[in-house]
């Protein structure tokens, strides 16, 4: 893998594009070309994601395809990358869109990843990993938060990402494995509090978080689920939102109060927590992963905490697959992918 097209030019796919710049040839596509106070260190073209024409005879120049769009222009962009023969990776955390390039993946010559992001994506890995360690498990509880560092007003909330991302999460259902069965539950419930060195948290049930965690255990564990890390109140405010002004059927409309509303800040924060529990030697035990990831400066920019983890996230899954260390072809679970092998990946070290 030499050549790679990276399509979608926001703070994430910029960021994606200037890590896979030191070891590979990159090519980036938005339909307008980004203006940063920084220069990218790579050629990035104009162009319109959705003329499937001028798309395929773009990618067909290209050994791999990054999409950093929202999740609902991947399916033409997967199939294109399917009959190309080309590596394919995203973002997603849609759930339609996932099972739908797993479909895709049974006939395709080269791999197929989607979900390479944090949630899902980094936390399967984590999740996956520390399951390892017993011999009969019980449940995996799998928690991550992407938070302003310094919140204010009751919502205690700031769109560093996508907020049409956002609230695909908090409306559509997700899957979870209770008392043994695998099931679909709503979304902005089974709400808890947390209790992280001594800042307390609520985290409820959200959307696309397992990726395919649920095929991989059903039948394995009792209790396996995943919520989001929020502030307390945030939750009881978006239901409000969603369901007592009914702004889940205007998501444009929602979008646009949200995005008004809370603007995207410097200083965020990125907790990542997984516990998973049950036995070795017939002894009930317990394993925990916590840590927290503030904003960093790679090549001498300033990266918001969800930016960058996103991003190397996916990244170092592609350092993988061109080093040969993962599978070359077909659907790449992210709970295949060994968690020692990497964070020893040139950019999967920015997570230690």
């Amino acid at each position: 893998m030499e050549k790679i097209l990276v399509l979608g030019m926001g703070k994430v796919g910029s960021l994606v594009g200037v890590l896979l710049s030191k070891n590979f040839k990159i090519t980036a596509l938005d339909h307008k070309k980004p203006h940063y106070d920084y220069t990218l260190p790579f050629e990035c073209i104009e162009g319109n994601v959705t003329d499937t024409i001028f798309l395929r005879e773009l990618m067909q120049n290209y050994d791999a395809v990054v999409s950093a769009l929202p999740y609902f222009l991947n399916k033409d962009i997967a199939l294109l990358a399917h009959e190309l023969e080309l590596h394919y990776f995203d973002l997603t955390e849609d759930v339609p869109t996932t099972q739908f390039i797993q479909e895709l993946s049974k006939t395709a010559k080269k791999v197929m990843a989607p979900q390479c992001g944090l949630a899902p994506g980094l936390i399967g890995i984590v999740g996956k990993d520390l399951s390892l360690s017993f011999d009969k498990l019980r449940d995996i509880e799998l928690r991550v938060g992407a938070l302003p560092r310094y919140p204010n007003g009751q919502l205690a909330y700031s769109f560093t990402w996508s907020p049409h991302g956002v609230i695909n999460e908090y409306l559509n259902d997700a899957e979870a494995i209770h008392n043994g069965k695998r099931k679909n539950v709503p979304s902005l419930e089974g709400f808890e509090y947390i209790n992280i060195e001594g800042q307390e948290f609520e985290a409820f049930t959200t959307s696309g978080g397992l990726g395919t965690l649920c095929e991989t255990f059903e039948g394995k564990v009792d209790t396996l689920n995943y919520k989001t890390i929020r502030y307390p109140g945030h939750g009881k405010l978006m239901k409000f939102l969603m369901y007592e002004l009914i702004l889940k059927d205007d998501k444009e409309q929602l979008e646009q109060i949200l995005s008004n509303a809370k603007p995207p800040v410097e200083e965020d924060v990125v907790y990542v927590y997984a516990v998973v529990e049950g036995w070795k030697n017939k002894t009930l035990s317990r394993r925990e992963y916590y840590k927290a990831f503030y904003p960093i400066e790679i090549e001498g920019k300033h990266w918001r905490a969800i930016s960058w983890t996103t991003a190397a996230s996916l990244v170092a899954v592609i350092e993988m697959v061109a080093a040969g260390t993962l599978i070359q072809k077909g659907f790449l679970k992210q709970e295949e992918i060994p968690f020692d092998k990497f964070i020893k990946t040139q950019t999967g070290s920015l997570f230690l």
